[in-house]
């Protein structure tokens, strides 16, 4: 059933000339190349406490999905069906197997965060934020590389995470001792799944001589969860025991300051990253180094650099 729903949004992209295919993968890039830069912001601008909260819910969320992606080894609707074929250029950011969906886990992670901060706030904008998590959901399906109970899972596991995360951090109430523990614990579940997934046995499976699915390139997504929750528990440490950062509200140059980690963050992660650590210690550990940069970069030397700089006058 679930190919069948594929191959009808598939024929309903094809009676439509393709006219809707770049708004819903314009969408799923949104999800993945540009919101997780969100928490970034609101951890050096808005609140450290939500910036924290963000952060936590994604790399936990990210770790959770590649875990399960690497146990289940779901493949992609178009290698369990030869009918099926992704829209435009979709097939690129569709990476690792299929089960559960990456891209509905992050975006339900920012913009379900989002929602939950902002309800009483302003509703208007959490309602916008549950729009784009069924529309970020839903173009998994129509662009044809994911099938419903993908995203299905995707979405509720990432929900359990915003709700865990979130009762967690107001039980905490900031405690540095128990953060320290749940820190030590949570580098002994990154070596564990690191051990996990480089041990587990994969499928192998040939077609006509050539392997339909090589593990090593599903890894990939794993690792850099791996890498990004380590730099999260690094920065956390000596940001909580050495920085302290408090957020410089009343500097004028604050915006800019943002603005410049922001691109520091992003050129590290698009164009800087992959040449530098990937090609050398290769897709595994380069990935993992990468990530664990960048995320230490956000919580640990970026507010070091902001306190310094910041202006008020």
């Amino acid at each position: 059933m679930d190919i069948q729903y594929l191959l009808f949004l598939q024929n309903l992209r094809m009676a439509t000339g393709g006219a809707f295919d770049e708004i819903f993968n314009g969408i799923s890039k949104l999800a993945v190349d540009i919101m997780p830069f969100l928490p970034f912001i609101v951890f050096w601008c808005v609140s450290k406490k939500w910036g924290y909260r963000y952060l936590m819910t994604q790399g936990i969320g990210e770790l959770v999905n590649g875990i399960i992606k690497l146990t289940v080894c779901a493949y992609r609707p178009w290698i369990r069906s030869d009918l099926i074929e992704p829209a435009g250029d979709s097939k690129v950011a569709a990476t690792g197997y299929s089960f559960p969906s990456g891209h509905a886990m992050g975006a339900t992670s920012i913009y379900g965060t989002t929602a939950v901060w902002q309800w009483k706030k302003r509703r208007w904008l959490a309602i916008l934020c549950g729009i784009m998590i069924a529309l970020t959901c839903f173009s998994r399906n129509y662009l044809g590389v994911h099938t419903p109970q993908d995203v299905i899972v995707g979405f509720s596991l990432a929900v359990v995470t915003i709700l865990l995360v979130g009762a967690a951090q107001k039980k905490i109430d900031g405690d540095d001792r128990i953060l320290d523990i749940l820190s030590v614990i949570g580098v002994i579940v990154v070596i564990a799944t690191l051990i996990y997934i480089l041990c587990k046995p994969y499928p192998m499976d040939y077609v006509d001589g050539v392997l339909l699915v090589d593990p090593q390139d599903m890894m990939n997504d794993t690792f850099k969860a791996c890498g990004a929750f380590l730099g999260l528990l690094a920065g956390s440490y000596v940001e909580r025991h050495y920085i302290h950062y408090e957020i410089p509200t009343g500097a004028k140059n604050l915006p800019i300051l943002a603005f410049v980690g922001f691109i520091i963050a992003f050129s590290w992660k698009e164009y800087f990253a992959s040449p530098i650590l990937v090609a050398s210690l290769g897709g595994h550990w380069g990935n993992l180094a990468s990530r664990c940069i960048l995320w230490f970069f956000v919580v640990a030397v970026w507010p070091l650099f902001i306190r310094k700089w910041a202006r008020e006058d």
